[in-house]
């Protein structure tokens, strides 16, 4: 691939706006050297006003997501996106959320320009755990647990009981939910089911993965030990 389209794949902006770079001197080589649009250089060799290249395509990031922004490219309140480098939106292959939180649930959200591994995290084959914190509306009455643990829970307008999850009891109106599918609004609507409703929903973990100490809003790229740690219970 020529270094034009490379640069411009990444987002740094269009092919004549990344020949205009090459113009003024900003592309260079680990050394300083000013490189041209024909030179051959491997990726990691590259810079840009001095700094390095983001990673090539097949990344996986983590971001953790605030209350009131969505996962979606456009909306009117702030989507995730926003809380990236601007020209993380403008990759090719283009970068997109792996399931989706909606505006009210913050936590744990993964993003990648990698369609295989995407439908790999979200296939209801992998059955990666989903770790929920939820704070609910009304005290919890005492059979949850049995209830979401024998996986004969039905969902309004659904034709297939929910899989087995683990419910733990935190407080009267606190509890932690391990998922292991992804169905649309799904702990919302599991609370629903027993008389409930969720006051405030945080996702802690995927798979063997957790935020640690990423700050609300914050991202980080997710390095071949992450995504091992990932899919360590897979």
């Amino acid at each position: 691939m020529k270094l034009v389209k490379h640069l411009a794949n990444l987002g740094y902006g269009s092919r004549k706006q990344v020949a205009w770079l090459f113009r003024e001197g900003r592309i260079t080589d680990v050394d300083g050297e000013v490189m041209y649009a024909d030179d051959t250089p491997t990726h990691d060799e590259i810079r840009i006003d001095g700094e390095p290249l983001d990673p090539a395509p097949g990344i996986l990031l983590m971001l953790h997501k605030p209350l009131a922004v969505t996962c979606s490219k456009k909306d009117p309140g702030g989507v995730v996106f926003d809380l990236l480098p601007a020209r993380f939106g403008l990759r090719d292959p283009a970068l997109s959320t792996v399931g989706r939180l909606d505006r009210d649930t913050s936590g744990l959200l993964l993003m990648t320009d990698d369609g295989q591994l995407l439908h790999r995290i979200i296939s209801p084959k992998s059955k990666l755990p989903k770790v929920y914190l939820a704070t609910l509306a009304q005290d919890l009455r005492g059979d949850e647990v049995a209830c979401f643990a024998n996986g004969g829970l039905m969902l309004e307008s659904e034709k297939t009981p929910l899989l087995p999850a683990e419910l733990e009891v935190l407080g009267p109106r606190e509890a932690r939910l391990t998922l292991h599918e992804g169905r649309y609004h799904q702990v919302r609507r599991m609370f629903a089911a027993v008389g409930n409703h969720v006051e405030a929903l945080h996702r802690e973990r995927i798979g063997g993965l957790d935020l640690g100490d990423l700050a609300e809003g914050q991202w980080r790229m997710l390095s071949e030990k992450d995504r091992a740690k990932l899919f360590a219970s897979d």
